[in-house]
């Protein structure tokens, strides 16, 4: 490691106003940030913990909308009874996150602001049409995740909660890494009275969602409705764990999987 300094604000204001200039960067988890740090890949000028801000942790289902504070860890929400009773898909999702040390530690808001390719979140975010809630302003998932490892967040801009609307089905589907847990591939699908959707993580630059898959479960919310269905492996991630082709067959093999576990 290096020098730098080291923040624990305990607001949200606070925070936000020693992140501003973008030099420091937010510390939630640590289980991206702090392994770059270690091999030099990131060399931020200071750390601005928000594990002592109280506001961004919790659980809370208000209405049709689960509420869920941006540094709630993955544990809490595989284990919270309000999640797995309200919406089982997503309790799921976070209980298949990385290894127990992973889940005891990386939180929901740091896993969406990384936006790495393969973690789960994002494809719950943008399966379920979330909306990621900062200090500023609303986001809707499908206007967030802009890129490998991009968001639309802005300098000064904190994630505080993200809220999932309930759907009437939704399951999740991933072929993982066996080492990692990442997924080669993973595919959220959800259905909310018209509004289904199917997101795909794992096999992009970034997360993103099949309209043609959405438009067959549309007439017919049914695993042989995709059975025709392909994507572009030409967009697709290529690498010493999978090629784009093989990429392309698991994203319709995980749809079917998702569609059956509903």
């Amino acid at each position: 490691m290096y020098e730098f300094a080291y923040h624990r604000p305990n607001s949200v204001r606070k925070a936000a106003s020693l992140t501003a200039s973008g030099e420091a960067k937010l510390l939630a988890g640590g289980q991206t940030l702090l392994p770059t740090m270690k091999q030099r890949l990131a060399a931020p000028d200071a750390l601005v913990d928000l594990a002592g801000i109280e506001v961004l942790q919790g659980i809370e289902l208000k209405g049709r909308t689960l509420h869920i504070g941006a540094m709630t860890r993955h544990a809490d929400v595989a284990s919270n009874a309000t999640v797995r009773e309200a919406l089982p898909a997503l309790a799921s999702l976070a209980g298949g996150i990385g290894d127990p040390h992973v889940r005891a530690m990386g939180t929901l808001g740091g896993s969406i602001a990384n936006n790495d390719p393969a973690a789960d979140y994002p494809a719950a975010c943008l399966g379920l049409g979330a909306t990621i809630v900062t200090n500023k302003r609303r986001i809707a998932a499908d206007d967030f995740f802009t890129g490998m490892f991009e968001t639309a967040l802005e300098d000064g801009e904190i994630i505080t909660k993200v809220l999932f609307p309930l759907p009437r089905r939704a399951a999740y589907a991933k072929f993982d890494n066996p080492a990692s847990r990442y997924a080669l591939v993973g595919v959220f699908v959800s259905k909310r009275g018209r509004d289904i959707r199917v997101a795909v993580t794992g096999a992009g630059p970034c997360v993103f969602r099949v309209p043609a898959m959405e438009e067959a479960l549309g007439r017919r919310f049914s695993p042989k409705s995709l059975e025709d269905i392909s994507v572009d492996a030409g967009d697709l991630n290529s690498d010493i764990h999978a090629s784009a082709e093989y990429r392309a067959h698991l994203v319709g093999v995980m749809a079917r999987r998702a569609v059956l576990a509903t």
